[in-house]
């Protein structure tokens, strides 16, 4: 099935990375799981907000400089916060990046610095991540729904 991206969620990539919307409008037409734009560019009092409520962990995000989106699961039409689903979304991204050469880095899967050149399945990059963390005695930050470019690698 091949889904496609809701005016609205066009819209919301307004003044995101050219390389960026397209590794997304690859992504749709690809995905195992619909899914539509939730956040592209912030504002610095939005972001503000996010990192004093715990939802984000930086003033430096790549939102701000519209190198990263928010997406949004759907199924059966409605909005789903499942973790499960994310990793599908991240398949397809990942695609993307490989496709257009454009290094992704998944917020569940921080240590991965371009999805593009992990071996295996974004649900097993997820768990790595997590594993990973667990080992260091940190607790993992999960962030199923964003994806940004590593400005590092570009």
């Amino acid at each position: 099935m091949s889904f496609k991206l809701s005016q609205r969620s066009l819209d919301r990539l307004d003044s995101v990375d050219p390389d960026l919307i397209k590794v997304v409008k690859y992504a749709i037409g690809v995905t195992k799981v619909d899914f539509g734009v939730i956040e592209g560019i912030r504002t610095l009092e939005k972001q503000k907000e996010l990192v004093a409520a715990g939802a984000s962990k930086t003033m430096n995000s790549k939102h701000l400089k519209g190198l990263a989106v928010d997406l949004m699961a759907y199924v059966g039409g409605r909005g789903c916060w499942e973790l499960k689903v994310y990793d599908d979304i991240a398949d397809a991204m990942k695609q993307g990046a490989i496709e257009y050469g454009v290094p992704i880095v998944w917020g569940a899967s921080w240590h991965i610095r371009n999805i593009a050149d992990w071996k295996g399945t974004m649900e097993e990059a997820m768990n790595d991540y997590i594993d990973t963390r667990r080992k260091e005695g940190k607790r993992p930050f999960i962030d199923g729904p964003h994806f940004e470019i590593n400005s590092n690698l570009v």
